[in-house]
């Protein structure tokens, strides 16, 4: 019975001029002196200043001077700035063929005045990324952006895109996780239209949305907005179009959650019910409160009891992650797990009616929502308890997985670790 309550996101973010996506591309091209942040120890993200033009010569052969490369092959995907003209696409091909680079896609975003072209590489092993970028650069590259890839990159953009656009609309849940994959590493944040104190969020983003540089913000359906940052990478007017239309897309198609429901027998002979849940549970989830100790609710919300329904709006709305519900034979809402997205961390939440305790009905939930996790590409989930609840820590640790304890004046997170070989072996 972990504590997950809701943040207050109505604090006031800076506002961005509004755009159609031509001024937008035109203004994106203006800008320079965007250089990533380094990832990692070998450098993999660099920039570098625009040459005074396309060079054709490129950088030095080190095949030749080096002797042969290794046979062995690293993924990579690199973004770099080139002129709009005849010409400077082949330069910067013939700049990576000399370095035995394979390019095995490629993206181009317009700009108004040039083009951000992005590939999908395989490069020698023994190729250093300095050597990588050095080679775009002299193929006539400028703010030039690098990191590693993997086989989930080599999916053409066009089937990847239309994989998300799927998963977003057979769950409402999904549109957060699609927008990361689309973007790549960036931290994504809902923000209702109203606080839980009742205030209304300050600078709702207009419809069209927002883009500044490395941050956009969008209407969110439910009326509050959408924020997705990127500081070492500026989003291009492309990446907008595509991030809205997501986003259209799951406001035409409205609430909505995947119907699959799973009957379990507990180990004491009684069968639960054990599916998706969402806002229009709501009265049943009060139901469930009205039922429930002053002592289960306050573990649970860590806060005065009499809150504890206003919090039940966010932690059901899917924007903010997935909810799954225990029912009995009868029908009555017994348990809420929740999954909540919490920036670039993941919570975990339980709620157990006291009659329904520790029957297996939470350690069911909780491995439901472990397995979620893993599947969206968490490397860690965490609880927020008290140190007294000794129900929620004996079924953390049932999970069978790394944990880690840190206890604070009474307050106990525990972090569990999801490497993928431990989870199909202990969730």
């Amino acid at each position: 019975m972990t504590h997950a309550t809701p943040h207050d996101h109505t604090r006031r973010r800076p506002h961005g001029w509004r755009l159609d996506l031509v001024e937008l591309a035109a203004r994106w091209s203006r800008r320079h002196g965007h250089g990533p942040v380094t990832d990692g120890p070998n450098g993999t993200n660099s920039t570098d200043g625009a040459p005074d033009t396309n060079s054709t010569g490129g950088a030095p052969d080190t095949t030749a001077t080096n002797g042969a490369r290794s046979a062995d092959t690293t993924l990579w995907r690199i973004r770099t700035t080139v002129r709009d003209e005849p010409g400077t696409l082949a330069a910067l091909c013939a700049a990576l063929a000399r370095h035995a680079v394979d390019i095995l896609s490629l993206q181009t975003h317009p700009l108004a005045n040039g083009t951000v072209d992005e590939f999908l590489l395989r490069a020698p092993a023994d190729l250093p990324p300095t050597e990588l970028t050095d080679a775009v650069t002299a193929g006539g590259g400028r703010d030039t952006w690098l990191e590693r890839a993997d086989a989930h990159d080599l999916v053409d953009a066009p089937t990847r895109i239309l994989s998300l656009a799927t998963r977003t609309a057979l769950d409402a849940a999904e549109l957060p996780l699609a927008l990361r994959q689309l973007l790549g590493r960036c931290t994504i944040r809902s923000l209702p239209a109203k606080s839980l104190t009742g205030r209304p969020l300050e600078g709702v983003p207009p419809v069209e949305g927002v883009l500044e540089e490395t941050v956009m913000r969008l209407r969110d359906p439910s009326g509050g907005a959408i924020t997705i940052e990127r500081p070492y990478l500026p989003f291009t007017p492309t990446e907008f179009a595509r991030a809205r239309a997501l986003v259209e897309l799951d406001a035409r198609l409205g609430p909505r959650v995947p119907h699959r429901h799973d009957v379990l027998t507990l180990p004491e002979g009684n069968e639960i019910t054990v599916r998706r849940a969402d806002t229009r549970d709501l009265d049943a989830a009060r139901a469930m409160h009205q039922r429930c100790s002053t002592e289960t609710l306050a573990l649970r919300y860590h806060g005065p009891v009499g809150d504890a329904d206003r919090y039940l709006g966010h932690l059901l709305s899917p924007r903010f992650g997935r909810t799954l519900a225990a029912h009995t034979a009868s029908g009555q809402l017994v348990a809420l797990g929740h999954l909540l997205w919490d920036g670039d961390e993941t919570e975990l939440a339980l709620l157990v009616e006291d009659e329904w305790q520790r029957r297996g009905v939470g350690g069911e939930l909780l491995r439901r929502l472990v397995a979620m996790a893993a599947k969206t590409g968490c490397d860690s989930v965490y609880a927020v308890t008290q140190s007294a609840n000794t129900g929620m820590v004996a079924t953390m640790r049932a999970l069978e997985l790394p944990l880690d304890y840190q206890i604070e004046e009474g307050t106990l997170v525990i972090t569990a670790q999801l490497s993928p070989a431990v989870v199909s072996s202990g969730a």
